[in-house]
């Protein structure tokens, strides 16, 4: 049976939180059987640990997003570190740099993500990344580590062929959301998804945010779900013309590379 790895799941997020029962149950209906939960910050990530512990077929991230890096105290790294011995939890982040909107200022940012980049080196996990109109000064501190960190990923990129380029020179995974079924902003990253090598495609939803506008019927609630998932596979396995099965299979095996196995929820 076909089912498929949401690598990309705010479950924390106010609007999922409450109703986190049915979210997951509504996703392993749509045979969306294993999800990644995202850390966002201390707090958050404890409870994304704990939502993965709750739920079979989950696991999480740890970490500062960059919009959090201001608030992060100065042993951020302490917390996290007691996090990370938890078996549920899988890689460092979200991090990374977001220019786009500064709620940290961009000297904060930088310094939150080469701690976080430098924690990731020392306990050998791979980095879940977060970049938004700061491409160069992510590369410029990320290239720093790369050669100590086993992974990375680039969550819901949306970049053009030019990012995916320089993700791709680097070994790095890619995470392919809704936003490649919106034909009012996705144009650049419905040409960019042909070019994603097999081996470092992954899908995800970002859920509650990106909600697929291929749906049909349109769906009454503006938050997305896990459920949503197939409905991004199915654009993506048209902008790259494969079959959906084979789809499925190669992104269930390159999100057990990167994160290390872990059973669907069905097993």
């Amino acid at each position: 049976m076909m089912h498929w790895t949401d690598v990309g799941v705010n479950l924390t997020a106010t609007s999922l939180a409450a109703k986190a029962t049915e979210v997951v149950a509504d996703a392993q209906a749509a045979s969306v059987t294993r999800l990644v939960l995202i850390g966002t910050s201390v707090t958050e990530s404890e409870r994304a640990v704990e939502l993965a512990q709750q739920f079979s077929g989950c696991i999480s991230t740890a970490g500062i997003h960059p919009h959090d890096a201001a608030q992060a105290a100065d042993n951020f790294q302490n917390h996290l570190v007691q996090l990370f011995a938890q078996e549920q939890v899988r890689a460092v982040g979200e991090c990374g740099l977001d220019y786009n909107r500064n709620y940290s200022p961009p000297d904060v940012q930088r310094k939150i993500f080469a701690a976080q980049l430098e924690l990731a080196a020392e306990l050998q996990l791979p980095v879940y990344l977060h970049e938004r109109e700061a491409i160069r000064d992510q590369l410029d501190i990320l290239d720093r580590y790369l050669d100590r960190i086993p992974a990375a990923v680039a969550h819901c990129f949306t970049g053009t062929a030019y990012e995916l380029a320089a993700y791709q020179e680097r070994g790095l995974y890619i995470g392919v959301t809704g936003w490649v079924c919106d034909e009012r902003r996705g144009q650049a990253l419905q040409e960019a998804v042909p070019g994603i090598a097999a081996d470092r495609l992954l899908l995800e939803t970002d859920a509650p945010y990106l909600m697929p506008r291929n749906i049909r019927p349109r769906p009454k609630s503006r938050n997305n779900s896990p459920a949503n998932l197939p409905w991004v596979a199915e654009q993506v396995a048209q902008l790259r013309a494969c079959d959906l099965a084979e789809l499925a299979q190669q992104t269930n095996a390159n999100a057990d590379r990167l994160f290390g196995a872990w059973e669907s929820a069905d097993a």
